[in-house]
């Protein structure tokens, strides 16, 4: 398949170009803030840098922390005695707001009675991301759909039918029952979008809500080498890649010899936001990164190397096992032996403390959290603008409803 040429963007003034160069040398400048992780190195070396700052981040308490956590602005007033550059952050990190007001979006949104198997977040998600799409002027395929919930809350504002691109055949199955019951002009198919052709039909506007890392990537390829008429979609989980480091989209990026070079945690920052989290999932994650940090504490002493090793993801079944158990499996993950004799009260209260004091120097790098998406969102403006679309980048729905709230949208040809 031959590519549609490249356009240069280099004397072109693009705007999204300008905002990434001065996004680019901000975060670089502010490296030492955000990519050392506490949850991993105790003392990253700006608490020894900046004692004052890290005396005034031990005396948050929780609360004090959420409150933080939730209101960014507050923590970069509080934060500029010591870190000046934090004043630029709102002004690098603006995008135009396409959010509907609440009766515009709502009449996008699937009704509850016919939202069945729908939770009620991605409900709204779909609603708001329907509003700032309208309107539709051609066919739509939606990408990694799922069950088709996107797909469905689309139908009746699509000028032809709607085509679902998935690989899970229960949930294409289940996705066309539910099309099928309430009349809905939706096929979905089964498909691994990730092969070379999973089979686009001809001259569609393609989208995705929060489709992970290479699959939203693979979806601005395929719609840019079949100079499809608009392609619209909401990335996730950027840190989902095969390519590391990771290689920006755009030639300008890429390119550029003194950009950012970022590894798999650097990519994870960008999606670290939980304000969705429900209290219940919040605390068990809470727990489990206390047993995490507990046993980090242990290994160390027991192996006598100061240095975090990591750890998988652990059976669901041990949450209810405690600590011991964890212990257990942990250990036999790293094939270390654990000492009879050790004390996991004492390392669970060492968990606890190392908790609350992640917890306070990573308010610290959460603020770099929008600004290291946006580095990545940029690029893929400025790869598709290379490409020939037009490009709207801008924020849908709240982060209260999805942290993940930037859309992209590129049309072709008027379209």
């Amino acid at each position: 398949m031959t590519l549609p040429p490249r356009r240069s963007l280099h004397d072109s003034g693009s705007p999204f170009h300008r905002q990434w160069r001065q996004l680019d040398e901000w975060l670089r400048q502010h490296r030492s803030f955000w990519q050392p992780a506490p949850f991993m190195d105790p003392e990253p070396a700006w608490t020894r840098d900046l004692p004052g700052m890290q005396q005034w981040l031990e005396q948050l308490d929780e609360r004090a922390c959420a409150r933080y956590e939730d209101d960014p602005g507050a923590l970069v007033a509080a934060l500029e005695e010591w870190l000046p550059g934090l004043v630029d952050r709102e002004r690098l990190i603006a995008v135009p707001d396409w959010r509907s007001d609440a009766e515009a979006s709502l009449a996008f949104t699937l009704p509850e009675t016919r939202a069945t198997d729908m939770p009620g977040r991605k409900r709204l998600q779909s609603g708001a991301f329907a509003a700032a799409l309208a309107p539709l002027q051609v066919p739509v395929l939606d990408w990694c759909c799922g069950k088709g919930h996107l797909a469905r809350t689309l139908a009746p504002h699509c000028p032809g039918p709607v085509t679902g691109l998935e690989w899970n055949a229960g949930l294409v199955a289940d996705g066309n029952r539910l099309a099928t019951r309430f009349g809905d002009a939706v096929t979905l198919r089964c498909e691994d979008v990730m092969v070379a052709d999973p089979g686009w039909p001809d001259r569609v506007h393609g989208v995705a809500l929060h489709a992970c890392g290479d699959l939203h990537r693979k979806l601005m390829r395929d719609a840019v080498a079949r100079t499809q008429p608009r392609v619209s979609f909401s990335p996730c989980c950027y840190h989902l890649t095969g390519a590391l480091p990771y290689r920006p989209l755009s030639s300008l990026v890429s390119g550029d010899p003194g950009r950012l070079e970022l590894e798999s945690n650097d990519l994870r920052l960008a999606v670290q936001e939980t304000v969705t989290a429900p209290a219940r999932v919040r605390a068990q994650t809470a727990l489990v990164s206390q047993w995490r940090l507990a046993f980090d504490g242990l290994q160390r002493q027991v192996r006598r190397v100061n240095e975090y090793l990591p750890l998988p993801s652990h059976p669901k079944h041990l949450v209810n096992e405690g600590f011991a158990a964890f212990c257990r499996w942990a250990a036999r993950q790293k094939g270390i032996e654990l000492p009879g004799n050790v004390s996991l009260e004492e390392w669970l209260d060492h968990g606890a403390r190392r908790l609350q004091e992640v917890r306070q120097q990573e308010l610290v790098r959460h603020l770099f959290r929008r600004p290291m998406e946006l580095w990545l969102v940029l690029d893929y403006a400025i790869y598709l603008e290379e490409a020939g679309y037009e490009v709207r980048l801008g924020t849908f729905c709240d982060r209260e409803l999805t942290p993940r709230n930037l859309l992209l949208d590129a049309t072709r040809g008027g379209n």
